[in-house]
């Protein structure tokens, strides 16, 4: 009983130790290929905020017409302008279906990870990791992924500086800090979920949804939203990606939040 309970320990240590700050300090100059040099914080991009921004919009948009039986409430809602861009985007896409029986035709719907291997040409998923004691990781199953491509997304809520997170964060993986001292909170357990779901709710305008909780399940519909299990390089195992921090434009199409993985802790912050 006491070595089971030893082990225990041993194996919670690994795993906690790379967000125990004074394990950092002390080993940073024993894993110099675990560090990516970035010579001023305003140059960490590795692709441009345009192209990010290009892929999301590829991508929901893709996913948007791919759901287009369930977007009636929300096409009512919508400018005449941007309701003929999706009819005629439907029209490209299924030239032989008429649009008012388009939301009956169930064999034109694809799963997400289909559709993003449609638009990108590749798709991923989590599943268990390679790397010894790390829990899930993130596997491209389909298809090449290109250099330089947007293949995943950092879900959770987002929380300023000065916002509470000391709960949330007792025990949680998932918490990451940006550059700004802003955290996001990726866990899609325990109280993290419900404090998401919960902002989630309080943001929806009508039939209008501000972000996307589907995360939180095992049916997502945003395939990117899996970030928070990717995993960080080791001594025997190179990164092949790295993160990128992106502000979501004030003029992202309202119709188009809904799969955004992410959401203010405060309901006076856009971020």
């Amino acid at each position: 009983m006491p070595g089971r309970l030893l082990r225990g320990l041993w194996q919670r240590w690994r795993r906690y130790k790379y967000r125990f700050v004074p394990w950092i300090a002390l080993n940073l100059n024993h894993n110099p290929r675990t560090i990516r040099y970035v010579p001023e914080e305003s140059k960490d991009k590795v692709i441009s905020d345009e192209d990010v921004l290009g892929t999301l919009l590829k991508v929901f948009q893709a996913l948007f017409i791919n759901d287009f039986h369930k977007q009636s409430d929300i096409l009512t809602m919508l400018p005449e302008t941007v309701k003929s861009k999706y009819h005629d985007l439907l029209s490209v896409q299924h030239p032989r279906v008429k649009l008012l029986e388009y939301r009956h035709q169930q064999q034109n719907i694809f799963k997400p990870e289909e559709i993003l291997y449609k638009t990108l040409g590749f798709s991923v998923a989590r599943a268990t990791s390679s790397l010894i004691s790390a829990g899930k990781g993130v596997f491209v199953t389909r298809g090449l992924v290109p250099k330089g491509a947007v293949v995943s997304m950092y879900p959770g809520t987002v929380y300023q500086k000065y916002e509470p997170i000391f709960f949330q964060s007792i025990g949680n993986p998932f918490i990451f800090r940006c550059l700004d001292g802003v955290l996001i909170d990726g866990n899609d357990k325990g109280i993290s979920k419900v404090v998401y779901r919960s902002c989630n709710g309080r943001d929806q305008l009508g039939p209008l949804k501000m972000s996307d909780s589907t995360w939180l399940t095992s049916e997502i519909c945003n395939p990117l939203a899996v970030g928070q299990y990717v995993n960080n390089c080791s001594n025997d195992r190179a990164a092949n990606v790295c993160y990128q921090e992106f502000d979501v434009p004030a003029v992202f199409p309202i119709e188009l939040k809904q799969y955004l993985p992410n959401i203010a802790y405060s309901c006076d912050k856009q971020r």
